[in-house]
């Protein structure tokens, strides 16, 4: 058996790294794509296209309004596509903190991560503003819609920002103090958890961190210059930030946007229209568009990558057998930038598993209870170490500590293990496990079976039918509840999961029909609200 030490090592492999910072690594990127469509919008009746000179001048100029205020953090409520990229240039040319809100959380929720990051400007929109009343607004909003005109309007300075980023790129740093924002800052970006299972976490990124696991993603050589890529997941999403944003920004890609992944007529549209040859989504999302689309929609697409949930066989086997296009998952978390693996075409494919750790990224599985480094191959918490791994919390000392080992490495609190081949399997979620009598019971593992049971015949691909939740049980410790968004008789389902061979077990006790299963805007369910529902039983 091989040791535990040698486990710290195995999966790790070089990485370039980057001594710039964010802010500046944007400038020179697209200043190498000055006359190009770096970005094009479908949210409207007639597609937007904004060139590289034009997103590089217009963010700088509003930079200058950005740095006006005294606040370290600015909150950014936008939609992606280049409101929200316009707004993080912005911010993040103003050598502030960009600090991407998400508009779907409870009221509670958002006036804390508010409170927490001191943020009293937010960068948004009136219609934004309008369509959510009940979003704790912060007393000096900046409309980016009405700033944008404003600049238009002062076009002599516009167009010399423009013919001084394009001839005096030395200087143009210089005029807009580009040069004065300190190189490999701790924090770059602040992106708050999702809060599926509790008040959400500001994780504090560093300019390394995302300069790293941009370069990481690239370093597949899959993704070269000139790409295009539909960016319409939401910023406040790592997924959204770091792949669909800031990486092909970065790295050279065109991205074809439209307002929100559930915007299906403009994303498909913006597929079609802006050929696209990579989306990005989750499974919820990449269902919708299936259900949607029109037979030529996906004829430009070459991959489907998908993240932060587990993709069903079946909604794989629709993308690669009916749609012809390579469906890659990958896996990771906010707190890694996010990306740590990635599934490959051909040999850099598994089945069951989220891919091979990227270039950089060392990982490793440790005992739940002891923590102890376990030997290769075993199951266990998941830990990586790399410099796209963030360095903590926002004033949470506490929580930090709590995740990290005495030596550096990161705890998930995911479950899963590396097998001899470097692929990582995703086995489940900690919290999301039940001891009942005495054996632990994986809630994703009962949602998988009793999804595939439920759905039958009928065009669910893809569709989350169903919640798994425990709650406490005198005689084995806890007891499983389904929470269920289609009619269901317990005792039949009881008699076809024991034909599947499943032990007793997993088979819920009791379940709960309901409009529709709770699920947060990245489309992960929401476990709070479900916790919720299940505490009325």
């Amino acid at each position: 058996m091989a040791t535990a030490n040698r486990q710290t090592t195995y999966f790790r492999s070089k990485l370039k790294t980057s001594s710039t910072n964010l802010p500046q690594a944007l400038f020179h990127s697209l200043r190498r794509n000055l006359f190009l469509n770096v970005v094009e919008d479908y949210s409207r009746a007639e597609p937007i296209r904004i060139k590289g000179w034009a997103l590089l001048a217009l963010g700088l100029m509003i930079s200058k309004k950005v740095r006006n205020y005294k606040d370290l953090r600015i909150g950014i409520a936008l939609p992606p596509g280049i409101a929200g990229i316009l707004g993080n240039l912005a911010v993040l040319f103003s050598g502030k903190i960009p600090v991407n809100l998400n508009l779907t959380v409870s009221r509670e929720s958002m006036t804390a991560s508010l409170r927490e990051a001191e943020i009293n400007v937010i960068i948004s929109a009136d219609k934004v503003k309008k369509k959510f009343p009940d979003f704790p607004w912060t007393d000096t909003f900046l409309d980016l819609g009405e700033i944008i005109e404003t600049q238009k309007s002062k076009k002599i300075s516009l167009i010399f920002a423009a013919i001084q980023i394009i001839c005096l790129p030395k200087m143009s740093c210089k005029r807009f103090k580009l040069d004065q924002i300190q190189n490999n800052r701790k924090e770059a970006i602040l992106l708050f958890t999702s809060g599926s299972s509790n008040q959400p976490k500001g994780v504090v990124l560093s300019d390394q961190n995302i300069l790293s696991n941009c370069e990481q993603m690239y370093s597949l050589g899959l993704f070269g210059d000139k790409m295009v890529m539909l960016g319409n997941l939401p910023l406040f999403h790592s997924f959204g930030l770091s792949v669909g944003t800031f990486f092909p920004l970065l790295h050279g890609l065109r991205i074809v946007s439209a307002t929100s992944p559930l915007d299906y007529k403009s994303s498909l549209r913006a597929i079609r229209e802006g050929r696209a040859e990579v989306i990005l989504g989750t499974p919820t999302f990449l269902k919708g568009y299936l259900r949607k689309a029109k037979t030529d929609d996906f004829k430009t697409v070459r991959y489907v990558v998908a993240g932060a949930e587990r993709s069903p066989p079946d909604l794989i086997k629709v993308w690669e057998e009916e749609k012809d296009c390579e469906y890659l998952e990958g896996y990771g978390l906010t707190e890694t930038s996010p990306g740590l693996s990635f599934n490959l075409p051909d040999s850099g494919k598994k089945g069951g598993s989220v891919g091979k750790l990227m270039k950089g990224i060392e990982g490793r599985t440790i005992d739940p209870d002891t923590r102890k480094t376990l030997n290769e191959f075993e199951s266990g918490v998941l830990c990586f170490r790399g410099p796209n791994v963030f360095q903590g919390y926002l004033n949470n000392p506490e929580k930090t500590r709590e995740v990290f080992s005495d030596d550096g490495w990161f705890i998930t609190g995911d479950l899963g293990r590396i097998d001899k081949d470097g692929f990582l399997f995703i086995e489940g979620r900690l919290s999301r496990f039940s001891k009942i009598g005495g054996e632990m019971v994986s809630h994703e593992s009962v949602e998988n079976l009793v999804t595939e049971i439920i759905s039958g015949d009928k065009n669910t691909v893809g569709e989350i039918l169903c919640a798994i939740t425990g709650i406490a049980d005198e005689a084995k410790g806890e007891s499983l509840v389904l929470l269920t968004a289609v009619e269901i008789d317990l005792k039949s389902l009881g008699e076809k999961m024991r034909t599947k061979g499943v032990p007793n077990l997993w088979i819920p006790n009791q379940t709960k029909l309901i409009d529709e299963i709770p699920l947060l805007g990245t489309g992960k369910l929401d476990l709070r609200k479900i916790k919720e529902v299940t505490s009325k039983l």
